[in-house]
């Protein structure tokens, strides 16, 4: 049974910093490129970062670039999301999703499975 299982989100002030993550079990991890996306409320999902099946390569929305990075630990098939400088706009349900091939795709119709998603509300 293919599996994607979020973790790590919670309530965070502006300017502070949480670490999400995406265990993936029940295929070749190695193979699948894996996305993180977010969706607030009344909003569209929408891409925030990907990183490819070797975790050589990243893309990230300008909206995070120089404030979120992502990595992986095929070893213990594992995508991390470092989030820092958050802001109240950051606020929403992370998901994170895998695509098969050599690509790391910013489209969400790209991406074959999904987790079930991590909130993250930033507040004071």
């Amino acid at each position: 049974q293919l599996q994607l299982v979020e973790s790590g989100g919670g309530l965070v002030q502006p300017g502070g910093s949480l670490r999400l993550s995406c265990v993936g079990s029940g295929f070749t991890w190695d193979y699948y490129a894996i996305a993180w996306f977010r969706q607030a409320p009344g909003k569209e999902r929408e891409f925030v970062a990907t990183i490819s099946w070797s975790g050589g390569s990243a893309d990230y929305a300008d909206s995070v670039k120089g404030r979120f990075t992502i990595s992986r630990d095929n070893a213990k098939n594992t995508v991390y999301l470092q989030m820092n400088s958050l802001k109240p706009e950051d606020t929403a349900v992370y998901y994170c999703a895998a695509h098969y091939g050599s690509t790391w795709p910013r489209s969400l119709n790209e991406y074959d499975y999904w987790g079930q998603g991590t909130q993250v509300t930033v507040s004071s």
